[in-house]
């Protein structure tokens, strides 16, 4: 999930020493530094496809149609905000949509060193990088959607958005708490999970932290352990898919580490549904591997404000309609 400035959304890291391969450096400056990353479940608009009907890409959404049996289309098309509020929906339909955006944008003449995504928008990264084709990857997405839909009403809970103030005491708080940072978005973003009765003691806290709580809108404690009913449901179905190496970079969700192997993604995107979104460190890892420009690709910008906070010299850049693809 990423976070919007009307509905934060959450997900957090435990800042490791970061290993950045020799030759990732000279990758990304041989493609001029860019970066193309893909936000993730919060960042859905109504009929947020209307303005890309007359791209080539826009195919895609057929395709979705043909391959999920089901009239997928109309997600991108004419859903209400209701309807595509509902995860089984929202996912699929912003994975389709972020598709649509980059093959786009790489027809434009777009091209990246680097990839990554924010929880679902990782699926998006690695599509981009070549890890996945299209339709392999959003059976995936159908499957995480569902699987995730019934392991909220499994382990009931929700999200709580803690901005600015003391990061270390928002942490004690969820530890105190029995809650769990989902996201460590930027300085002074984090974003938890848990209970509800967990989430109004770390908002209690947080106040005293001099930090602004937000609960978010949204059913499930996403990227955490709640998530892990959902885990051998999505585990199979990595497992029966096919995975390639690549040579473009993919900063993973799980450990902010650059991945290049094909066999290092089912565990990733295992380990993904339950342990936090390290968005400050994937920012890190990218600008040590020369990345000097981050494209952010979606229906809503809402990585690029995270960037800014995160590593302020990167440059930013929107896509999220055809007339960018023009100004850009």
């Amino acid at each position: 999930m990423s976070t919007t400035t009307a509905r934060p959304t959450g997900q957090e890291p435990l800042m490791t020493n970061l290993a950045f391969p020799e030759t990732t450096g000279f990758a990304a400056a041989s493609a001029g530094g860019v970066a193309v990353v893909f936000p993730g479940q919060g960042s859905q608009r109504p009929q947020m496809a209307q303005s890309w009907q007359d791209a080539p890409a826009f195919t895609r959404w057929a395709e979705a149609d043909e391959v999920l049996g089901r009239d997928v289309t109309h997600l991108g098309l004419s859903a209400g905000a209701d309807e595509l509020r509902e995860p089984a929906n929202c996912q699929v339909a912003l994975f389709v949509h972020h598709a649509v955006i980059h093959e786009s944008w790489r027809r434009a003449g777009g091209s990246a060193a680097v990839t990554a995504g924010h929880s679902l928008g990782e699926y998006n990264a690695l599509v981009a990088a070549g890890v996945l084709d299209f339709a392999d990857a959003l059976r995936l997405v159908d499957v995480r959607a569902t699987a995730t839909q019934a392991a909220a009403i499994q382990r009931p809970g929700g999200m709580l958005a803690c901005l600015g103030g003391d990061e270390d005491a928002v942490r004690a708080a969820c530890r105190e708490a029995g809650a769990h940072i989902a996201n460590d978005n930027a300085p002074g973003q984090l974003v938890v999970s848990g209970t509800d009765d967990a989430l109004r003691r770390v908002a209690e806290q947080a106040a005293a932290a001099r930090a602004k709580a937000v609960r978010l809108d949204v059913g499930a404690a996403y990227h955490s352990p709640h998530m892990e009913p959902a885990v051998e449901t999505l585990g199979a179905a990595l497992d029966a898919t096919v995975f390639r190496d690549t040579h473009v970079p993919v900063v993973a969700n799980a450990d902010a580490q650059l991945h290049t192997a094909a066999g290092d993604w089912p565990a990733l995107l295992r380990t993904q549904l339950t342990s936090p979104v390290r968005w400050r460190a994937t920012v890190a890892t990218m600008a040590a591997a020369g990345v000097e420009e981050v494209v952010e690709l979606g229906a809503a910008p809402v990585l690029t404000g995270l960037v800014k906070r995160a590593a302020p010299k990167l440059r930013r850049r929107n896509v999220n309609t055809p007339d960018h693809l023009a100004a850009s």
